[in-house]
């Protein structure tokens, strides 16, 4: 009997058999993955199996059981990798990978810390498939002799295959119309293709905005242009240049979620220095991060060019040289000096090649710190120190300048030296969570001492200081010990609120003379080139931006985030559904019809301009002042 059984046994069925059990047992143990009835369920089930049949039927074709087995063994590896890379990935991301973040080599060896404690000893686990072939071959051979496969059952073989693939997508399409024209959301891609369909599109996606360049012309900036100008909005007069030649210094403080702002940890506060700093500045508490999977890269993006960044990889490596309208090369026409400071490694995000289109003068990156072993931890440099040596290299900076710094001590894994720990840990599942209001504490003070320093040197009363909160530090990962520390469930509603992060604007000699306040529009960081290039006294009329001037009488309280969800004044969408602000409950999606397509043709234009590279033709040609008039 155990002998007729092994005999019947096909080893590339078997393999396609275990990974297609490996995988959807993953879907359900390592992915968020977001069933609502039986049929995405019954999707979900069978999305991996026409690949996998596809994929390991080949080794009909070999000739000899060696070669069969080994393309087997090597295929079963790959597919269970790439599988485990996601898993890993998502981990930390809640996403998953796509071929662009896989180009991004270069920033791997400063991942460290971070990527090392999302990979477990027990994840051997996820490979045990292979270990079972290994022992199936063995056994195997003792029963039968191998016998290549006939043209018949070969042909029979992938026509159930192709009958399951056409399956899987009929089914996909009728759950979810235009799936493959709606990438935004790479969790409802995955859910109804398969993680392997999955990669196959993205390689396609991927050649085609590599073939998008190459076919753009200026004709198609006509549409976006006068999208452009018919949302332009007005600056406020009152603050127009009111921060004119001053220097202008930006904050990007890493992983810094609103929620902390004005919070504490077992009666400690968090931000002791910013929830005092911001009632001498403008404080805008309904400020959210639109990055997607280029994090800081794409929220530095964001605020030079009012664009959106990429759904997939980050815009710092596919697209780095691309032809920008950036706010460093409009301050520098200005007469501004522009720098960014980072104490990294300079090809870190590729910002070495990426800074160049931007237009910075100068990038202060780790070669220019003195970095040494007792002043750094986790990624690099700590904040304090670094803040401290900055300031000591803005004094040589010309007058006036413009510059970028980016923090570091506020990064996953979040882990700090015994003697920079400030407050005491949160108590949760989530040693992530736990750990995260330590270092926040810690960037916290970090700035208090930078702000001092600035008033030490003399370069605080003719600066204009801008902080903003990069991205999310705490993924959906971690959403029941988020729920334990709110103290209510994390719904989609709340996920989404979540992404808010703080946008604090100090103008010494304005904002500290008691005219500081609380401004409650909502806005993101696209708004951000505009609004700082107002009140620096810089026109932006003739710009290709979709951000507004947050100071503006005029602007709309919208922000869209990467994935195609959005915030108005008065409603949420997430998770494809509508939800009030003042129930947090679900509504009638028409209320969120009219934002829906503003957020589906903003991010679309916005593609367009940057796997087109479009802005070489506004700039290069009579197209600006043409048609700026």
């Amino acid at each position: 009997m155990n002998r007729f059984k092994i005999e019947r046994i096909s080893l590339p069925v078997l393999a396609a058999v275990m990974l297609w059990i490996k995988t959807y047992v993953v879907y359900k143990t390592s992915f968020n993955i977001k069933i609502e009835n039986v049929m995405q369920e019954l999707i979900l089930f069978i999305n991996p199996l026409s690949f996998l049949l596809f994929a390991f039927g080949i080794a009909y074709f070999f000739n000899s059981e060696k070669n069969r087995n080994r393309y087997v063994i090597i295929t079963s590896f790959i597919l269970g990798f790439i599988l485990y890379a996601n898993v890993a990935f998502y981990r930390f991301f809640t996403d998953f990978i796509t071929l662009p973040v896989l180009f991004q080599t270069s920033n791997f060896a400063d991942l460290g810390d971070s990527a090392l404690t999302e990979i477990h000893w027990y994840d051997i686990v996820y490979f045990i498939d292979i270990i079972l072939l290994f022992l199936f071959m063995k056994y195997k051979r003792k029963y039968k002799e191998f016998v290549p496969v006939r043209k018949v059952k070969r042909r029979a073989y992938f026509l159930v295959a192709a009958a399951l693939l056409f399956l899987n997508i009929g089914l996909a399409e009728t759950e979810r119309p235009q799936l493959l024209t709606r990438t935004f959301d790479r969790e409802m891609l995955v859910k109804n293709l398969g993680t392997y369909n999955y990669h196959l599109y993205d390689i396609f996606l991927q050649s085609k905005s590599s073939a998008q360049r190459a076919m753009a012309d200026g004709s198609e900036l006509v549409d976006i242009d006068n999208y452009v100008r018919a949302n332009y909005v007005k600056p406020n007069k009152d603050m127009f240049g009111i921060a004119e030649d001053r220097n202008l210094i930006v904050v990007t403080l890493e992983s810094l979620q609103n929620f902390v702002i004005n919070n504490d940890v077992y009666g400690e506060e968090i931000t002791p220095f910013l929830n005092d700093f911001i009632n001498d500045s403008y404080y805008f508490d309904n400020f959210y991060h639109q990055t997607g999977q280029g994090k800081t890269s794409d929220s530095e993006f964001l605020i030079e060019n009012s664009l959106y960044p990429l759904s997939r990889g980050a815009v710092f490596f596919t697209h780095s040289g691309n032809e920008l309208d950036s706010l460093a090369q409009n301050l520098g026409d200005k007469g501004y000096y522009t720098s960014a400071m980072h104490a990294n490694n300079k090809s870190f995000w590729n910002r070495d090649i990426m800074y160049k289109s931007i237009g910075y003068d100068y990038f202060y990156s780790a070669s220019d710190y003195d970095i040494t072993p007792d002043i750094s931890v986790g990624w690099g440099m700590k904040d304090i120190p670094f803040f401290q040596q900055s300031v000591d290299l803005m004094k040589e900076m010309p007058k006036p300048f413009y510059t970028k710094m980016i923090t570091l001590t506020n990064h996953h894994p979040f882990r700090l030296d015994e003697e920079d720990k400030f407050i005491d840990e949160f108590d949760s599942k989530s040693g992530t969570l736990n750990r995260y209001f330590q270092t926040v504490r810690y960037m916290d003070e970090a700035v208090k001492e930078f702000i001092q320093k600035l008033k030490d040197e003399g370069l605080y009363d003719n600066s204009i200081i801008v902080m903003y909160g990069d991205h999310y530090g705490i993924s959906e990962n971690h959403n029941e010990a988020m729920a334990q520390y709110l103290g209510k469930e994390v719904t989609p509603f709340v996920s989404a609120q979540l992404q808010q992060v703080p946008l604090i604007i100090h103008i010494p000699g304005v904002t500290d003379q008691s005219k500081g306040k609380v401004i409650s529009k909502v806005g993101g960081q696209i708004d951000l080139k505009p609004t700082i290039s107002h009140l620096l006294g810089v026109d932006t009329k003739k710009a290709i931006q979709f951000g507004e001037d947050l100071f503006s009488d005029q602007h709309h309280d919208f922000t869209v985030f990467r994935d195609g969800r959005f915030v108005t004044k008065d409603y949420v969408y997430a998770d494809n559904t509508c939800y009030s602000k003042e129930t947090e409950e679900p509504v009638e999606s028409s209320y969120c019809d009219k934002d829906k397509e503003k957020a589906r043709l903003e991010l679309g234009y916005s593609d367009k301009i940057i796997y087109g590279d479009l802005l070489r033709f506004y700039e290069s040609s009579d197209y600006r002042n043409d048609n700026m008039e």
